[in-house]
Parts: structure tokens; sequence; C-alpha cells
């Protein structure tokens, strides 16, 4: 059963204006707002509230990320969300960009500049107490613009949290114009709904998704809090937040299909390609950079380089004799992962504390801050070498993958050549030519090949064979 709000301090004056602006709406049969609520469709009525007098919905899937930005803040929003100073935050919030809150979002100066332009074209939705279900970021750019009132629908009195999150979640995956949740915010909302027992194909459903990609985006999201928690550092309690993650979407999602592909045959591989890659994350590198660590990264282009600072001196990988052949041993995957993954660590504990000058010393921040300059410049090597390597693997098979292409473009030819003759629709003199391109081809082939291979193959053998003029 969904719990309701607490009521606001100024509830009762505002539910009593409502209720006296609703019956001047429903008598005038004003304007209405239709919105899902409780599985039907429903109609509500639209009237005119000062902007002054409503309060942001504390819990607004629009900036939950970000509302770790300041957790002193975000406490006092959790333990008395209808105070002024949780109000004033959620207010500053909502007009941030959601993946560096310390900027004003481009899109809500432009929602200011159509309001102050064009005036309000859709009306928001409030509970009969006052609190913002639709229209929290409209009501905050109208406050800044200095305009007094904001035209809302109001919903039914018997308005539960339950019901305004469900409203708010409705009327943000309509295929309208409205302005998106933010990545982690949308992952939020998702956990949530399926926290409150709801079926992963229902909520897949509502937010427009396949059920693959919810279960996706939910991997993302454990990967995300449990990278959190890594961070954590246990004497100041100083971490990694949601928000610091905004801007790796397409890098988490790659992550996490080359995961669950290298998991079905290696879990070992696939952890050190987890560990490698969200190492990359936490350093900020592109996508295209990214995707070059692979699962032998760590060991093969940058274990060696490691200088002290980053080499965890109680993860060393052990090496693994292989029974029946004395003499040769391998590394031992736990280990080579625990490595990986103590490296990782190491970054995400630097990344948060290079974040958090206010709560550490100048000292810690700036040796935090030259470990992530220590590592950023070691990675650059190891991923220039890994680039190097890729190039080289795709030179290696380009050649033979191209004569596998055209194999294919000739037995295709052969199905067809049999159609058009069995059709008396074979242009034969066109055919001739072709033929004649492709021996011109295959001549050219053979010269290199020659110039290669001082003793060639058998496929080599037939091609010279072949080409050989008589």
């Amino acid at each position: 059963m969904a719990v309701k709000f607490g009521v606001p301090p100024e509830g009762e004056r505002i539910r009593s204006m409502v209720e006296e602006r609703l019956k001047q709406a429903m008598a005038e049969n004003g304007a209405k707002v239709t919105v899902e609520w409780r599985g039907e469709q429903k109609h509500l009525s639209v009237i005119s509230m000062p902007v002054d007098l409503l309060y942001f919905n504390p819990d607004t899937h629009r900036i939950r990320a970000q509302r770790t930005l300041d957790p002193e803040q975000n406490r006092v929003l959790e333990g008395e969300p209808w105070s002024e100073l949780a109000q004033d935050y959620l207010a500053l919030l909502l007009s941030r960009n959601p993946a560096n809150p310390t900027q004003t979002d481009p899109d809500f100066t432009a929602l200011q500049d159509e309001l102050d332009d064009f005036g309000q074209k859709e009306p928001g939705i409030i509970s009969p107490d006052g609190i913002l279900v639709d229209g929290n970021t409209r009501c905050a750019a109208l406050r800044k613009l200095g305009i007094k009132n904001i035209r809302v629908g109001v919903l039914p009195a018997d308005t539960s949290r339950r019901d305004i999150n469900n409203v708010e979640l409705a009327l943000q995956l309509r295929k309208d114009k409205r302005r998106e949740y933010s990545y982690i915010n949308r992952l939020i909302a998702i956990e949530e709904e399926l926290a409150n027992g709801r079926r992963p194909e229902d909520v897949a459903r509502d937010f427009n998704i396949k059920t693959t990609t919810l279960r996706q985006d939910r991997w993302v999201y454990q990967l995300v809090s449990d990278a959190i928690d890594r961070s954590k550092d246990p004497a100041s309690g100083v971490g990694l937040r949601l928000v610091d993650f905004e801007d790796h979407q397409e890098k988490l999602r790659e992550l996490q299909r080359d995961y669950t592909k290298l998991a079905k045959t290696d879990q070992d591989a696939a952890e050190q390609l987890k560990e490698s890659r969200l190492a990359m994350v936490v350093l900020n590198y592109p996508k295209t950079s990214v995707r070059l660590a692979e699962a032998d990264f760590h060991t093969r282009f940058l274990d060696e380089r490691l200088p002290d600072d980053l080499r965890p001196a109680a993860q060393e990988s052990a090496a693994v004799s292989i029974p029946g052949l004395p003499g040769v041993a391998v590394q031992d995957g736990t280990s080579v992962v625990n490595a990986t993954r103590a490296l990782t660590d190491d970054l995400l504990r630097a990344k948060a504390a290079t974040l958090a000058a206010d709560k550490l010393t100048p000292s810690e921040v700036t040796q935090a801050v030259a470990k992530i300059k220590s590592a950023r410049g070691t990675f650059d090597v190891a991923v220039k070498m890994a680039g190097q390597n890729a190039q080289l693997q795709k030179r290696k098979i380009a050649v033979p993958e191209r004569l596998t292409d055209a194999a294919d473009y000739v037995n295709q030819c052969a199905a067809e050549f049999a159609e058009a003759k069995a059709k008396r629709a074979l242009d034969e003199d066109s055919f001739d030519d072709a033929l004649l391109t492709l021996r011109a081809s295959l001549a050219r082939l053979a010269k290199q090949a020659g110039r290669t291979f001082s003793s060639p193959g058998d496929g080599v053998e037939w091609l010279l064979n072949a080409t050989r003029e008589s």
C-alpha cells in the first residue's frame, strides 16, 4: 500500500485555495488535462496557482541522482523535504546540467526563453496539497523569470505518494516534447518500479524498451552502484556519486554487451575486461579507446608499465603449473582478476578524492590528482599499444576476408547463372567481359603472391597456375 506524503506546512491553506478555484473552473467548464490515473484515463480541471506557494516534489526522478551532489543538503531533503533549505536545493538542481550540476542546463535556459517569449503552453500537475507532480522544472523557470502564476491540473483528494510517482512516470514516458530523464535517473526509476513488485515485462513496456534492454540497464545500474561502494574511503566516507556516471551511458552499455558475451565461455576473462574498462571509464577515456581494452589488456599492455604507486603489492599475480607439462606455468586467472580489480579500486578511490576538495585536506586531494594523472599517462601508452595491435590484427585478417567475400559472390553468381540460363536471360557477352575483368584481377593478385611466398601452399600454387599465360 502506498504511503501518503506528510502534509506540507502550507498544505491546508493550499487545499482550501485549490478547492475554491476548482469550483470556479468546473462552473465555467474550463480547460482540462488528461493523465493516467490508477489504470484509467482521468480528466483533471486546470486552475492557476501562485508559483511561490507550491512545493517541488522531493521524489521527482528528474534530479534523483543529482541529489547526492551535496550529501548534507540531501540529508536535509530526506529529513525535512518541505523546509526552505530543501526546497531551495531542489530548485537549484532542477536548473542544473544533469551530467555537470555545477553548470546551468542549456535546456533549462531554453525553457526559460520559451516561457518568457510565448508563456506557458502545457499545464503542470499538482496534488491537492500543492506538491508539483509534473512541471517542477517549469515552476523553477517561472520563479526565476518573476512570473507569479502557473497553470496546473489537480489530482484527486485521495492522492498518495505512490500515485504521485505513477503519474509523474506516466507523463514522462509519453511520446511528446517533455525533457527526458537523464540516463542515471532513468535507471533509478526502473529499479524503483521493479522494487514495487512490477513485472519486468510491464516495466519495459512502460519505458518503451525491450526486456533485453531492461536487463542490460539493470546490469549497468548494479555495476555503477558497486563502483560507488568500492570508491568509498572508510576513514573519510568520501566516494563517487551516481551523478559522476551520467556521461558514460554508451561505454557502460557496450561493456555490458561484451562482458555478457565473454562470460559465457570464460568468466575470469570477462571480469578482467570489466575491471579494465571500468578503470578507463573512471579516467574518462572516449568510447573508441575504452573498447580497445580486451580481457588481456591488463596483463599484455598495462601491468609491466604500472608505476609503484599504482601496483598493489598484495595483489601480485601468481603462476600456476600445468599438470603433465613440467616447467610450463601460466598466470592464475583468479589472481589476475584480483590484481586488475585492485587497480580499479585504487583509481575509483582516487577519482572520488579529486571531487571532494571540500571534505579532504589539500595534500590528500593533491595526492589523488597526481595518482589519476600518473594512471592516465600509463594508460595512454597501453591504449596506444592496444590500438596498434588491433590495427595489426585487422590487417592480418583483411586479405583472407576479402577472398572469402569474393568466393561468396562467385557462389551466388553460379546459382544466378543457372537460373538465368534456364530462363534464357543470360547476357553472354557481358558475362564474358566480366570474366576477363576477373582474370585481370586474379593476375594482379597472383603477381603479389608470387613475390611474397618462396614456398607457396596449395592455394597459392593454384592461383599462380590459373593465371599463368599459356
